[in-house]
């Protein structure tokens, strides 16, 4: 088939543009923050407050794509979002002060939800238009692969680079990915008349119904339960792992190598038991890992957490998003930024919340049982969606 050879680079870009701005935009501040607050830029309490910025801003960015879903907007905002990106994150590297370094968050959060809804939305509906949306899922590789590199960045770095500096590596990479990755989905072979003509339809009008529901509430269990310890885990290393261990520098590595076959591997499981099923064992996975955490002492807990979380959380995302278009055929991207937007809006509260738990004399380490409660919610729903083929 003629589409076929042009389906690695189209699924290459989108993977790119998730690296670009998940990797080397939201998920690098994980592994930096222990660096910054032992720089003397951040306390505990102002890194998980910056924290919630960056998804206020992600939020912002969701909603945005709510209301920018059609493939002519996309194509107009798109590129607008990465420059964003881009300009965000140079200016981070001369962020010395707390009140700057929370707005240019902010901002990049922004960058992050337009271009996280909007790229594999595209890529969506231009495999659906092809046929080809069994692989859809690969497409988050990107952010997988984007955790390593940015493990990897911090590390080497270290020692080198201090304070504002450490946000060079991701601010450098991010501008040749972003430029290539955009050039290949301008290209993209999706007439806009044809894309407006289906999300118009009076059937793509409704989001909600008996079977949608309960899948919209338990994504938003999803979105708190997983935000913890993908933003403080490596915090919580250093607080409970005997000093020397591996863990103690190495434990968002752990993470990001426990991603890099989630997306394969959860989108095969998708297709052998349905997506429903393959959900419902992606929320058990997630809470055991987060109830590791908090019940096993020391490396055991944070390497099992890490394992389990890092290896399920992007599968929980590329089965809902499927999930949801299944249920609801003709709502596209604007269904997907919904979804976004309610996910954000949960892993908003986390951070947040954490901060409050913290000012109150709270341990960070307990803070992990909102999480744990979060994907309990998020299951019991799902309990209640029901199975398609």
């Amino acid at each position: 088939m003629p589409q076929r050879p042009a389906l690695f680079p189209v699924l290459l870009a989108g993977a790119i543009l998730l690296l670009v701005v998940h990797g080397l935009g939201r998920f690098v501040y994980t592994p930096l923050l222990p660096w910054l607050v032992e720089d003397g830029v951040l306390t505990v309490q102002q890194g998980a407050s910056i924290a919630s910025w960056n998804y206020l801003g992600y939020l912002i960015g969701a909603v945005l794509a709510l209301r920018w879903h059609q493939v002519s907007q996309i194509r107009r905002s798109l590129p607008w979002a990465l420059v964003l990106h881009v300009g965000t994150t140079l200016a981070q590297t001369q962020a010395e002060s707390v009140e700057l370094l929370s707005a240019l968050r902010l901002l990049n959060g922004i960058s992050n939800g337009l271009v996280f809804v909007q790229a594999p939305s595209l890529i969506l509906e231009w495999l659906a238009r092809h046929r080809r949306v069994s692989f859809s899922g690969l497409v988050y590789l990107g952010v997988c692969v984007g955790l390593i590199i940015s493990s990897f960045m911090v590390s080497l770095s270290n020692g080198v680079l201090e304070g504002a500096e450490r946000w060079w590596p991701a601010a450098i990479l991010s501008i040749p990915l972003a430029w290539w990755g955009w050039r290949q989905l301008a290209s993209l072979d999706m007439p806009p008349d044809e894309h407006q003509s289906e999300t118009t339809t009076p059937r793509s009008g409704r989001l909600l119904d008996r079977a949608s529901t309960p899948l919209f509430l338990s994504y938003a269990g999803a979105g708190m339960g997983y935000i913890l310890p993908m933003t403080f885990l490596p915090m919580v290393a250093r607080l409970q792992v005997e000093p020397g261990d591996m863990l103690v520098d190495s434990s968002w590595l752990v993470v990001a190598v426990a991603t890099l076959p989630s997306p394969w591997l959860w989108n095969r499981l998708g297709a052998l038991l349905g997506d429903t099923l393959a959900l419902r064992f992606s929320y058990v996975t997630q809470l055991a890992g987060v109830l590791a955490a908090l019940l096993l002492p020391g490396a055991s807990g944070i390497l099992l957490c890490a394992v389990l979380v890092g290896g399920t959380f992007l599968g929980t995302v590329l089965l809902t998003q499927r999930l949801a278009r299944a249920l609801h055929p003709h709502q596209g991207p604007r269904l997907s930024a919904a979804l976004i937007a309610l996910y954000s809006l949960t892993q908003l509260a986390g951070p947040w919340l954490t901060g409050v738990w913290l000012d109150m004399g709270g341990s960070l380490h307990s803070a992990f049982w909102l999480g744990a409660g979060a994907l309990l919610w998020g299951l019991i729903w799902m309990l209640l969606v029901p199975r398609r083929a």
